[in-house]
């Protein structure tokens, strides 16, 4: 197993209701354009593919999509939705795991590299990228810009979330660089939060772009987001998409 923390069965159960509104038709549209283009006429392997909010949408967008998946229970949700014949998963982490045959798209959205807590992992991540790809395809990663540029001297901790039922702040270890997420969430109207926190290893776009290169793959383009905006110093995230030569 690999660094990432597996998600357990509660988190697991309330995945789909708290991501709601990015699982929306309107909310995925552009991704699924974007991943569909790539992808062409082949298949699409989704690493850590979670409760399919994206690889199941992609399916019926009339893509083959395959996945792997480090939770048993992300993977059970998933099922409610799909059967595996149409969506086959392998159980076991994104930077090792090897399923059959060559794909024309790899992809990992939602900042999940990070969920790989060392440096070593991610390259093997790209590496295994590289391994399910044919000749001339694609890899695609959508990952925040490190917010660095918030933090002020002697501050650790920069807040991305302020509202009603939802207050979320990051600390960063600038360092190891590694970032924890905290999330407090208000369930009901009694005014309680539950907490939640996850750990993640923040890499700058440039650093990715060396760890493409160990795996064998070149950079094809940099985006803003899945509409295509132009990638700038003031980006908040970038979708990068890595190939295989032919």
């Amino acid at each position: 197993m690999t660094s990432s923390e597996l998600w357990t069965r509660a988190t697991a159960d309330r995945y789909d209701a708290e991501e709601a509104e990015t699982s929306s038709p309107a909310f995925l549209g552009p991704t699924l354009t974007f991943l569909a283009d790539l992808a062409g006429d082949g298949r699409a392997l989704e690493f850590a593919i979670g409760t399919g909010r994206v690889g199941v949408p992609l399916r019926e967008h009339g893509v083959p999509v395959a996945g792997i998946e480090l939770s048993e229970h992300m993977t059970a949700v998933l099922r409610r939705k799909i059967d595996e014949d149409r969506l086959p998963v392998s159980i076991g982490d994104m930077a090792t795991t090897v399923v059959p045959g060559q794909f024309t798209l790899v992809y990992l959205v939602y900042n999940t590299i990070s969920n790989l807590l060392t440096q070593d992992e991610q390259v093997e991540c790209f590496r295994n990228a590289a391994r399910h790809l044919e000749p001339g395809g694609r890899f695609v990663i959508e990952l925040g810009v490190p917010p660095l540029r918030f933090l002020p001297p002697g501050q650790v901790a920069v807040p991305f979330d302020v509202s009603e039922r939802h207050l979320g702040f990051d600390t960063l270890d600038l360092v190891e660089q590694l970032l924890v997420s905290h999330h407090f969430t208000r369930d009901g109207d009694d005014g309680r939060y539950r907490h939640g926190s996850s750990r993640h290893r923040y890499a700058w776009p440039a650093e990715l772009d060396l760890m493409a290169r160990i795996a064998g793959l070149e950079l094809e383009r940099r985006v803003a987001d899945w509409d295509g905006v132009p990638f700038t110093q003031d980006s908040m995230k970038h979708i990068s998409v890595w190939r295989k030569p032919a």
